[in-house]
C-alpha cells in the first residue's frame, strides 16, 4: 500500500513491463467506454491493460482490486443500467478516488441510479465485505492476485460469490519456476513490479482444480522483460509471463459430452468471431467440435445463449494448456 499512490504515481515509474497486461484488439464498444471515464480515474490507474471478458449485458461483476475504478467504471457501461459492478480495493486512498466519481459517471452514463459501488476491503476476505454466496456473475481482477500472499485464499472466495455458471476471468503475472525467499522478499519486486509474487504457473491448475474449477483456459499470454540489470541478476534464469486466464464454476452436476457448436454472432462487439481462448475460435454460423469441458462451459455458463450445442459427436478438439 506504501507504493500505490505514493512512490508509484504513473506508469513510467515501473521498471518492465510486468503490468503491461496481454490484450487483443478492443472492440469499438470498449474503445468507446473507455472515452467516458472521468480523467482523473484513468490517470490514477497504474498502466495495466484491460481486463473485459465478452457477453456482459445485465451480469453482476465483481473486480478484485479495483484501484481507481477505471474498469468499473467501464463495465459499468457494458453491463447496462440491469446490471451491477462491485470494486474491492486494499488501497483506501484509491476507493476515495473511484467513490468521488461516481455521480459523474451515472450522470454521463443517463443512468436513474448508481449501478457500481466500491469498497475497501481484500480480495482473500470477501466475506467480510458483506459479499455474499453466489452473488455474482463473473469476477476480474487486472494483474492484482500477485499481491496476495495466499493466493488460494483468493481463488476459494472467487467460488464461493460466483454463481453457478459463472466466470473468473482475469491477467497476472506467472513465473517459470518456484520463487527463492530472496525474489519473494525484494522490496521493488513485491511492490512496484509485481514479480516477487508471480505465482509458478502450473500451480494455478493444482489450485483451481482444488478450489472447484474447471481447468484453467489460457486466453493470451506475452513475456515479460527486465529492462533493470540490477533487477535481473536478483531474478536469475527465472522466467517470467503475463497471462489471462478463464476459470468457470460448472455446476457440480453438469455432465457434457465432446460435441459441436454453432456460434450464432449474438454478442455485441464480437458479432462476426468470438475469440474465446487461445485453442478456440468461434465463427459465426461455422460449426466447430469442442471437447467434454468446454461443451459443459459453454451449456452452463452465460454463453448459453449464444450457441447451439450438439452432443456426442467424434472430435479431437484440443485441451487447453499453458504459457
Amino acid at each position: 500500500q506504501d507504493y500505490y499512490g505514493k512512490e508509484l504515481q504513473k506508469s513510467e515509474d515501473l521498471k518492465t513491463n510486468a503490468c503491461v497486461t496481454s490484450a487483443r484488439p478492443l472492440p469499438k464498444a470498449v474503445r468507446d467506454a473507455l472515452e467516458h471515464v472521468h480523467e482523473e480515474v484513468v490517470a490514477r490507474y497504474y498502466g495495466c491493460g484491460l481486463v473485459i471478458p465478452e457477453c456482459l449485458s445485465s451480469c453482476w461483476i465483481l473486480d478484485l482490486g479495483s484501484g481507481s475504478g477505471r474498469d468499473c467504471y467501464l463495465l459499468s457501461q457494458l453491463v447496462g443500467e440491469q446490471g451491477h459492478v462491485t470494486g474491492i480495493d486494499m488501497t483506501e486512498s484509491q476507493v476515495e478516488v473511484a467513490k468521488k466519481h461516481i455521480a459523474y459517471h451515472m450522470d454521463k452514463f443517463g443512468y436513474q441510479k448508481p449501478n457500481v459501488e466500491f469498497l475497501h476491503g481484500y480480495m482473500e476476505k470477501l466475506d467480510d465485505a458483506g459479499l455474499a454466496d453466489e452473488s455474482y456473475d463473473i469476477v476480474i481482477s487486472n494483474c492484482v492476485i500477485n499481491l496476495a500472499p495466499d493466493k488460494r485464499a483468493v481463488l476459494q472466495e472467487a467460488f464461493r460469490v460466483l454463481k453457478p455458471g459463472g466466470e473468473m476471468y482475469f491477467s497476472d503475472v506467472y513465473a517459470s519456476q518456484r520463487l527463492s525467499e530472496t525474489v519473494r522478499k525484494h522490496r521493488v519486486l513485491w511492490g512496484v513490479e509485481c514479480l516477487a509474487g508471480a505465482l509458478y504457473w502450473r500451480d494455478l491448475y493444482s489450485i483451481a482444480e482444488e478450489v472447484g474449477f474447471s481447468p484453467p483456459r489460457l486466453v493470451t499470454a506475452s513475456p515479460i522483460t527486465i529492462g533493470d540489470k540490477e533487477l535481473e541478476d536478483i531474478v536469475g534464469g527465472c522466467r517470467f509471463v503475463s497471462a489471462t486466464f478463464r476459470l468457470f464454476k460448472v455446476p457440480g452436476g453438469s455432465r457434457a459430452m465432446p460435441g459441436q457448436v454453432i456460434y450464432n454472432g449474438g454478442i455485441v462487439g464480437h458479432e462476426r468471431e468470438l475469440v474465446f481462448d487461445a485453442n478456440f475460435t468461434f465463427k459465426e454460423g461455422e460449426m466447430v467440435d469442442v471437447d467434454a469441458e468446454m461443451a459443459a462451459i459453454l451449456q452452463s455458463s452465460r454463453f448459453a445463449k449464444e450457441f447451439l450445442i450438439r452432443a456426442g459427436a467424434n472430435t479431437t478438439a484440443l485441451q487447453g494448456n499453458c504459457c
